[in-house]
């Protein structure tokens, strides 16, 4: 009778693991499990407190409908920020696709070093952001900046003219753009470099034998073919901008004066530091409508990109 179990057991084990039926959820099954965990029930709760009056000081909710949004909406804060917000992400995402699509064409290219240099464009990516944007601290510093240092040199600056990077407000939205950008644009080249290697050479033969210079072959040949894999790069670029604030939190903390505070730095100072847990929520429920907006746009000229 034990040897009959025995057997069985296996049987039955064997019959969820082959079967196509089973075997598909049981392999999903933990990443949507973590999906849940790590994005879904944080999504509920901050639904939760965006409608109630929740805080650090007490634990009671008692539901106030829209006043958290209205309050929130109200403020110029909220306006700065969200103003911010777009022009933060959507200046950094061109720049990003500009540059990811230079050094994807050089990086198809055989030449001496090419490791190296992929190895070198790969490091902003792997390093932990947070080392990295500290480093940056140091490079853009009003007193011990090597950039203000190298302008000076170059005779390019006095010293008494030199630059308050995170300081001035331009100049502050600047240096947070491009230091987002060098932290995404390895991520954007590495998909473009996907893209450009998928398409077949005989295109490039016959786009060559046809007499094509170089920028026909790119606008008319090369970008076409690669236009759904920069709307996903784009996608992935401008959903990283509208969450990120690891940059802004390390370097500015929002300043000066809230001129490079976006949505997401707001939410965690209004809820975390501020001890408001209710409008810090309802600031960052107005980054979910954007983000549907964008991935459903992106994702349907993506959708028309291939079927043309």
């Amino acid at each position: 009778m034990s040897d009959r179990l025995a057997t069985a057991r296996p049987r039955g084990l064997s019959f969820v693991v082959d079967s196509p039926r089973w075997l598909g959820p049981l392999m999903i099954g933990p990443a949507v499990l973590y999906i849940v965990l790590v994005v879904g029930l944080p999504f509920v709760l901050a639904i939760l407190y965006a409608f109630s009056d929740v805080s650090m000081g007490h634990r009671t909710l008692e539901f106030v409908g829209f006043r958290n949004f209205a309050s929130v909406l109200g403020t110029p804060k909220f306006q700065t920020a969200l103003k911010n917000t777009f022009v933060f992400a959507v200046t950094s995402q061109v720049l990003v696709m500009v540059l990811a699509t230079v050094l994807a064409l050089a990086l198809i290219r055989d030449f001496h070093g090419k490791w190296l240099v992929r190895l070198l464009i790969l490091l902003p990516w792997v390093a932990p952001i947070s080392l990295g944007t500290i480093g940056w601290l140091w490079i853009l510093d009003s007193t011990y900046s090597v950039i203000n240092w190298t302008l000076e040199a170059l005779g390019l600056i006095t010293n008494e003219g030199w630059l308050m990077w995170l300081g001035v407000p331009h100049l502050a939205m600047a240096s947070v753009i491009v230091i987002h950008v060098w932290r995404i644009l390895p991520l954007a080249t590495v998909i473009l470099i996907a893209g450009l290697t998928s398409i077949p050479h005989d295109i490039h033969d016959a786009a060559q034998m046809d007499g094509a210079g170089f920028w026909r072959h790119l606008f008319q040949v090369t970008v076409p073919l690669i236009r759904p894999i920069m709307l996903v790069a784009g996608l992935f670029g401008l959903v990283f901008a509208f969450t990120d604030m690891i940059v802004i939190f390390v370097l500015t903390r929002g300043g000066p004066y809230d001129t490079t505070q976006v949505l997401a730095s707001l939410a965690f100072f209004t809820g975390i530091q501020g001890g408001d847990l209710a409008e810090g929520a309802a600031v960052a429920l107005f980054l979910f409508p954007l983000l549907v907006a964008v991935a459903v746009g992106f994702l349907r000229v993506a959708r028309r990109t291939e079927v043309t």
